[in-house]
């Protein structure tokens, strides 16, 4: 069963653990739920106690691109599970946990342009806590359910929906009438719904986030 637990106490626990060897935090969580906030609240937070030994790994940097989505139909619903590569995601994170390289070039996602970019950030081999946030990681469905296993560390942000809804049409602010609807109705609320009911337990839950 999972236990809840403040990002304070998240921070620590990281801060605290024992060896040298790379350690991969999952932030799994709903659409609007705060992953990317808290990914990178827990980043500062590690990095001003040892500089330069946290990182993230954003799962939206493996969206397919939008000629993709387009050829096959899936625009309407990019940010749906089969709308990434989750096999070169899953690769990466094989990569990260070898740690074999000087730096690894990963892609992140461009909200402002809604496109990932390929190479927009270096991690090199001296950070050790890599922090993967993403809605998908504990998803309980292939071939998402073989990511779990990649993990030292699973945490479920947890949110009502009735607060996901209202950040997520806060976020489609310059959407309005028909275009709003279906991108809430047809796409984000759905994903949500997904993530809420069908994913793994996670060793920890930050509720309320």
């Amino acid at each position: 069963m999972s236990q809840p637990i403040t990002i304070d106490a998240l921070c620590n626990r990281l801060q605290a653990q024992p060896g040298a060897q790379r350690y991969l935090t999952a932030i799994a969580g709903a659409p609007g739920s705060g992953k990317s906030t808290l990914a990178e609240k827990l980043a500062d937070a590690i990095n001003a106690d040892a500089p330069g030994s946290a990182a993230v790994l954003p799962m939206d940097g493996y969206h397919y691109d939008d000629s993709v989505l387009n050829d096959r139909g899936w625009r309407p619903r990019k940010g749906a599970p089969h709308t990434f590569d989750v096999s070169g995601f899953s690769h990466m994170l094989t990569r990260m946990r070898a740690n074999q390289e000087p730096e690894i070039a990963v892609p992140v996602f461009d909200r402002s342009i809604e496109i990932a970019r390929a190479g927009a950030r270096l991690i090199p081999q001296s950070v050790r806590h890599i922090i993967v946030e993403g809605n998908y990681l504990l998803l309980n469905q292939p071939p998402w359910d073989g990511l779990a296993a990649q993990f030292d560390l699973t945490v479920f942000l947890e949110v009502p929906l009735a607060e996901l809804e209202r950040r997520l049409k806060a976020r489609w602010s310059d959407l309005k009438g028909d275009d709003l609807i279906a991108k809430m109705e047809g796409n984000d609320l759905p994903n949500a719904r997904l993530v809420a009911t069908q994913s793994k337990p996670a060793d920890l839950v930050v509720a309320h986030f």
